[in-house]
């Protein structure tokens, strides 16, 4: 039936029914667009005959808020929505957000912190008996025992917080169909303990078979070692052909994490995205201006999931997965069809991609069949010998979508892999990507210049980064094309030091670009950086790594980023003394800020004298910088702050 799904009794006698098979609490308003996981899952549940009512946003404080359709007949399902609801809520320093993009108006408050705890609890009481399964990023990054940084503890699996009898983690669409069959053939949910990508709970760990048991609850709470240890664990389980099933023991009661479940074959994956969405929010909205979120997505197109980058700060080894699935050309095409025929349609497709834009398929043929390898990277340290380097199936896609009807122009913003891209020999994306899909600006993510730092965030040398933006610069050279490229940066990542901040300060400075926003490392749930963050070592092989954990320093290292904004100049200043960087107070070009008032004006050349000899021309644009990179790095070996 086309239309929304019901979000009241009135909607769901409409349609003929008397009760509905579940009833989805959300976190997020109720937007029908393949890009929220709330309607992906209430969609492909509607594709295999389940009746579906959705309860967007109920207000927590009402016991009855939750009783919209009244008793489900199969279960309730739970999900904070598309982001962490505590992330959702607070900065990276823990200060209230004003604004919520997911809710009506882009008013925030409207969603409780811990929202899938908050939920389970607020349906339990008044529904004793009837199952609970919670899903989506929040559930899923915490589903077995993990460090909260809002609390600064580690909290427990938030299937037992929440009251929920199962938790489907990962994207959901098979776990979650499985789980509907079983309940619907009469399956009590607490015998429901065999289905991949789900997370249940047990009192007898005899009936669990083939797993490892990680340490204990009160173990990692007790000891940040064993935390670190138990997460490696996971960490490597990640994989659904080669996983194993892992056990958590808290006391009396085991918390047991099934394999997960295997990737979406092109078919599958063509199957969700051509379901009947409505594309936009549900109409009740209007009257408070709609909701804020759909604006990014609307007139985008999500062509894979999945990423085999394998960024340390980045949770999506642990949610999406390290196998890259894709899908069809006709199915995007088609997408893409039904964009161009909506009236506020201008012309311009805003992306097409995935978390990394031009990955259209698993970096490997044995990944298919014997997973991904657990002791190695695809792209990390170097690009792997078995690694299929290939642009010419997305180069494909996007052809095709320039050529269509009523479009413009299409855009990459999805984030180009800039390592991936210098491992393709062949030019030719480069130069399309150039000439067709930039708007002026490339946006990529080096986040750091100091290979120290760049080592434990799983990112490459910075050479290759100089040497991207090379051959960028050169690529729009050759087609009369003025075209710049913004890098994302982040500040305060374990590892980085006040020195390793202020050598980026001087890239910044040398490339003569200044952010608006700087990412200040944020410790979301179940990333390896995270687990620095709070252990103080890297799980993968429990050597030491400095973190900055310390409010004042962070708020230093992330000053310096954007040195030149007033506001920042007493950080900075106290940050360049503390790191003995006096030759970086003056009047030089060089130098990051000016004396305080009341010093005496001096050639600060003098103070950089065998000290500062960084060769960067002072043009102080990206172009330059590449070119010189290699010969700035021979001339800077000798200079402690040059190494990279």
């Amino acid at each position: 039936m086309k239309g929304f799904l019901p979000v009241s009794k009135k909607d769901m006698e409409e349609r003929g029914w008397d009760c509905v098979d579940f009833a989805f609490v959300t976190g997020d308003a109720y937007v029908d667009h393949s890009s929220f996981g709330p309607a992906v899952i209430s969609r492909v549940l509607e594709a295999h005959g389940f009746r579906v009512g959705m309860i967007p946003q109920p207000d927590w404080k009402d016991d009855k808020s939750i009783d919209v359709f009244g008793r489900p007949r199969l279960g309730f399902l739970i999900s904070a929505g598309n982001m962490d609801s505590m992330v959702n809520h607070y900065t990276v320093s823990k200060k209230r957000r004003h604004n919520d993009a997911y809710t009506p108006g882009g008013v925030a408050g409207k969603r409780p912190d811990h929202a899938t705890v908050v939920y389970g609890n607020l349906i339990r009481k008044t529904y004793k008996d009837v199952p609970i399964i919670i899903g989506g990023i929040e559930a899923s990054l915490r589903r077995l025992a993990h460090y909260d940084y809002w609390s600064d503890s580690i909290k427990r699996s938030v299937l037992l917080d929440s009251q929920a009898d199962i938790l489907s983690y990962g994207m959901g669409e098979r776990s979650t169909v499985a789980i509907a069959e079983a309940l619907d053939s009469g399956i009590d949910v607490k015998d429901i303990t065999f289905i991949d990508g789900t997370v249940y709970k047990t009192k007898d760990p005899e009936s669990v078979y083939d797993a490892i048991t990680l340490p204990s609850f009160e173990e990692i709470k007790e000891n940040k070692l064993k935390y670190a240890e138990s997460f490696n664990i996971q960490y490597e389980n990640t994989d659904p052909f080669t996983a194993k099933r892992m056990v958590e023991p808290y006391g009396n009661i085991y918390v047991v994490q099934n394999p997960p479940s295997k990737p979406l074959s092109e078919i599958d994956m063509d199957d969700v995205y051509d379901l009947p969405y409505m594309r936009t929010y549900h109409p009740m909205y209007e009257p408070f201006g709609g909701v804020p979120a759909i604006n990014e997505i609307k007139f985008s197109l999500t062509s894979c999931r999945g990423c085999f980058g394998g960024c340390s700060f980045c949770a999506l080894t642990f949610h999406q997965g390290r196998i890259v699935q894709v899908r069809s050309h006709e199915s995007i095409i088609k997408e893409a069809k039904q964009m161009t025929e909506e009236p506020d349609f201008k012309g311009y497709i805003h992306d097409v991609g995935g978390p990394s834009a031009e990955f259209r398929g698993p970096s490997c043929d044995k990944q298919l069949t014997k997973g991904v390898c657990k002791h190695k990277q695809c792209l990390f340290p170097k690009p792997c010998e078995n690694l299929k380097v290939d642009h010419s199936d997305y180069l494909s896609l996007l052809r095709k979508l320039r050529k269509l009807p009523k479009v413009k122009k299409v855009f990459i913003r999805s984030g180009v892999r800039f390592d991936y891209s210098m491992a393709d020999k062949d030019d030719t994306f480069m130069v399309e990507m150039c000439k067709y899909h930039v708007s002026g600006q490339l946006r990529v993510a080096p986040e750091h210049v100091s290979d120290n730092v760049l080592k434990l965030m799983g990112k490459p040398s910075n050479d290759v980064y100089n040497a991207f933006v090379k051959k960028y610069m050169k690529i729009n050279d050759r087609l009369k094309m003025k075209q710049f490229i913004v890098p994302y940066l982040m500040s305060s990542h374990p590892g980085s030091k006040l020195e390793d901040a202020i050598t980026l300060a001087e890239y910044i400075r040398d490339i003569g670009y200044m952010p608006e926003q700087v990412q200040d490392f944020y410790p979301t749930p179940s990333t390896i950086s995270t687990v620095m963050y709070y252990t103080g070592v890297d799980p993968r092989n429990m050597k030491k790594v400095y973190v900055a954990t310390n409010v004042h320093e962070k708020a230093m290292q992330r000053a310096l980023l954007q040195y030149k904004n007033p506001a920042n100049y007493d950080l900075v200043h106290e940050a360049l003394k503390k790191a003995g960087r006096d030759d970086l107070i003056g009047f030089d070009e060089k130098c990051l800020i000016y004396p305080r008032k009341g010093y005496a004006k001096k050639k600060t050349s003098e103070v950089h004298k065998g000290k500062n000899k960084n060769t960067n021309d002072s043009n102080r644009n990206i172009k330059k910088i590449a070119n010189d990179s290699n010969r700035n790095k021979k001339k800077n070996t000798n200079d402690k702050r040059h190494r990279k």
